[in-house]
Parts: structure tokens; sequence; C-alpha cells
């Protein structure tokens, strides 16, 4: 049986300023070239080494000027303020990409400016199944995610996007961010843009 230095699973969200479906997935350049919004996690298990990640919940917003790959990103990390100096450190080095893991050492090397990492209430819901989500730090940050609506027939669409070589996911249901607006430091409002939900688990060998 592998054994993992660090080892986080549970729900993930990412919802950005394009449309939904978001073109990162195909690599297809941003809907409006820029690249902006939040992502978030809620870690049901998880350990680095031997402190407990068991029920912590993290976010960040995030700001590129154009397409990912060519970088000048900058990104504000988030961790709930119930957390343990331990567990904050050991998750800000995982999420700047110095503890392994291919996704977040890839967002670590087109990001040039990492904002300072704030401590704060996180709200987070999550329902993949239902294609709804609700994440809100107050003063920072606010997304709420809903179906997809087929105007045809009124009907909540269900569409998948399956990644087996994912990153950063290897299933994720794609949906609507009815609400998603950055007030912090890094400023962004893009109604009814795309919404990515899964279930990952990410160690530092790699997504599973």
């Amino acid at each position: 049986m592998t054994e993992y230095r660090w080892r986080m699973k549970g729900k993930y969200i990412k919802n950005c300023n394009c449309d939904p479906g978001c073109p990162c997935d195909y690599w297809a350049e941003p809907t409006h070239h820029k690249c902006e919004g939040m992502m978030g996690m809620e870690i049901a298990e998880g350990h680095f080494e031997d402190i407990s990640l068991d029920g912590v919940k993290f976010a960040a917003t995030y700001h590129w000027p154009g397409p990912l790959h060519e970088g000048n990103g900058t990104m504000q990390p988030f961790i709930d303020e119930n957390t343990s100096q331990e567990q904050r450190d050991a998750l800000l080095r995982i999420l700047i990409g110095q503890e392994g893991n291919a996704w977040f050492e890839v967002l670590a090397s087109v990001v040039s400016t990492v904002l300072e990492p704030k401590f704060v209430p996180i709200e987070f819901e999550h329902d993949m199944d239902n294609r709804t989500a609700r994440v809100v730090i107050p003063g920072v940050l606010e997304t709420v995610t809903e179906p997809i609506l087929n105007e045809a027939t009124g009907d909540n669409l269900h569409i998948l996007v399956q990644m087996p070589e994912g990153m950063e996911y290897k299933l994720a249901e794609t949906a609507s961010a009815a609400v998603n607006k950055g007030t912090g430091e890094i400023k962004y409002d893009c109604p009814k843009s795309h919404s990515s939900l899964a279930h990952v688990e990410h160690t530092d060998q790699g997504l599973l």
C-alpha cells in the first residue's frame, strides 16, 4: 500500500469568469481572455505527515491577465480561522507548490504574486449530485452555483467533464455560477459564469 506524505480528499469547487464549460479543460483561451475567480475545498479526510487535515476548509481568489500558461498570475489564499498554526503552515506549503503534486506545482509556476494569506471564517456548501454550491468569506468573496438551465424545456442540464489524465480533477459537474464576486484585494464580478464541482483526492504524488 502506497504511503503518502500528505493527502486530502474532499469536495472541490472552481468558479471562474468564463462562460460555462471551462476552456482550460480543453486547452483553449479563456472566454474573455483574462482568467479570474475562486477555488475552494472542504477536506473530509486528510493529513500532512502526522498533522490531521480532517474537516479543514480553504479557498483562494485569483487573477491572470491572459491565458494561464502565459503566467503573471496573482493569487490570495484563505484558510478557515479554526485551523491550527501547524495546519495553516502545511496547507500554505501545499498550495504554493512546495510539497509536490503536479497540479499545485503547475499553478505555482504561473503565479508571480501570492498575496498575504488570510485566516477567516469560510462558509462552504457543496452538493455535486444536484449541481449546487455556495462559498462565502465575508468581505472577500461570495459565489453561488446552480444547475445550467435548458431554456427550451426548463429542465436542469446534467453535463459531466471526464478527464482520465486530469491534474485538477478526473470528473467534474459543469454548472453555472449565478453569483461569482470577489470584493477583497482581488476584485471581480462575473455572474452566470462557469462552475466546476468535483470530488477529488490529492496527494504529494498527484491526483488519485
